[in-house]
């Protein structure tokens, strides 16, 4: 089974940075980055395919946010920086192993198309 650990969400200050971590074991060839603001569906902000290192970012975080994986410590990371007020919410870690080609992965957007999630850590930016 695949589990999902979030760290690192906390309260800054617009214009500061933060770097969310997220702890996995198990077969994990996919992965995302969503966020969700109180009553909202949550939205994919980062995605990473695990044998290529493709990534894609949503609109509002290009040139911001940076998501990386790190195997040897089976870690996937999101470096947040010029933190915006909107980009206040939970934000949570995601993967999935059903995709057969580095496009399929990263077009996943929906929060069906992932099979095992993180329980999510805030961040708030004032």
């Amino acid at each position: 089974d695949v589990q999902l650990v979030e760290s690192g969400g906390d309260s800054v200050q617009a214009g500061g940075s933060l770097r969310l971590s997220c702890v996995y074991s198990g077969y994990t060839p996919c992965m995302a980055w969503f966020r969700q603001y109180p009553g909202k569906e949550r939205e994919k902000v980062a995605g990473i395919v695990n044998s290529a290192g493709h990534t894609n970012y949503a609109d509002a975080v290009k040139g911001r946010f940076t998501i990386s994986k790190d195997p040897a410590k089976k870690t996937l990371y999101l470096q947040m920086s010029d933190l915006k007020p909107e980009d206040t919410g939970e934000y949570y870690c995601a993967s999935d192993y059903r995709f057969d080609t580095s496009n399929s992965c990263l077009n996943k957007i929906k929060e069906t198309d992932f099979s095992a999630w993180g329980r999510g850590t805030q961040v708030t930016v004032s």
